[in-house]
């Protein structure tokens, strides 16, 4: 018994005919027969009757015909499988990741690329916006995500997707309503601040504004935490920059005033060096990520 006799009877069953069987299985009516015959010697079973009207199957065939199909739905299966083993990616993606994983969306698309890609490690490191993309200019990471537009700075070029638009608002301590209330960017300038390292994005947002409006913020701390720039917000050092939904969230559950003459919009990107973006496994991860975020293909 092989899968060329069981695939005549499986034919054969189903079309109740000869010829039309043959011409199924794109081989002579005389090969057919042969094949049927062979089967039923090895298996010493009569699996078929001859009518007027073509082949009917027998009893014992009929009982035997669902365990056939089944034996080839499998042996399909498997050379499906073996198919996605071929054509599937492989290998190690190192991803940069910043802010929380809900913002980014991060555990949809790790599950959506598990599922595609099988083949296909992951792994991550979290860090500021601005040490991704030094770490994907430096090749350390394959992508990562970014706020805002990489620079065109002479340095390796890069591609990027943008994800989603959001602003930034500028919060302050419970009880500081006075004095951040209907205040332009130089008049917020002279308050207390808490700043940032040069990798964040709050950095690069915060010296671009105080720039054009030629102010100099007072520092009184540096942090490279969002949770931490909340803390001492909440403790009354000083000024941040929130997320516009997590800013209204505070603002609510802990009385922290959100100054409302001013605000930063940026977007949250996906990056990866611009001549790395046709590579196969890159290609596939940009557009899985395009699902996830229901974007249209490019």
């Amino acid at each position: 018994m092989d899968l060329t006799q069981l695939r005549a009877f499986v034919t054969v069953a189903r079309e109740g005919n000869l010829t039309r069987a043959a011409e199924r299985l794109h081989v002579t009516q005389p090969a057919v027969s042969l094949q049927i015959k062979s089967l039923q010697e090895d298996l010493d079973l009569q699996l078929f009757n001859r009518t007027a009207s073509g082949m009917v199957l027998s009893k014992d065939g009929a009982k035997l015909l669902a365990y056939a199909e089944k034996v080839l739905s499998n042996v399909a299966e498997f050379r499906q499988a073996v198919e996605t083993l071929h054509t599937t990616l492989s290998g190690e993606l190192s991803v940069g990741t910043i802010l929380d994983p809900e913002f980014t969306r991060l555990g949809i698309f790790l599950k959506r690329l598990v599922e595609t890609y099988p083949q296909l490690s992951t792994k991550l490191q979290h860090g500021m916006s601005g040490s991704v993309l030094h770490r994907i200019r430096s090749g350390e990471l394959d992508v990562g995500f970014y706020l805002g537009k990489p620079p065109d700075d002479g340095k390796p070029a890069c591609h990027a997707l943008s994800l989603t638009s959001f602003s930034y608002r500028v919060v302050a301590p419970s009880g500081w309503k006075n004095r951040v209330s209907g205040k332009g960017w130089a008049a917020l300038a002279q308050l207390p601040w808490i700043w940032t390292p040069p990798e964040s994005a709050h950095h690069r947002l915060l010296s671009k504004v105080f720039a054009e409006h030629n102010a100099s913020p007072n520092k009184v701390a540096l942090v490279d935490q969002e949770p931490s720039m909340l803390d001492l917000v909440k403790s009354g050092v000083g000024l941040s920059l929130l997320r516009d939904s997590i800013a209204i969230r505070e603002a609510h559950a802990h009385g922290l005033v959100i100054a409302d003459a001013v605000s930063l919009s940026t977007e949250l990107s996906f990056i990866t060096l611009e001549k790395r973006k046709n590579e196969p496994m890159i290609a596939a991860v940009f557009s899985l990520l395009r699902q996830c975020w229901g974007l249209e293909e490019v």
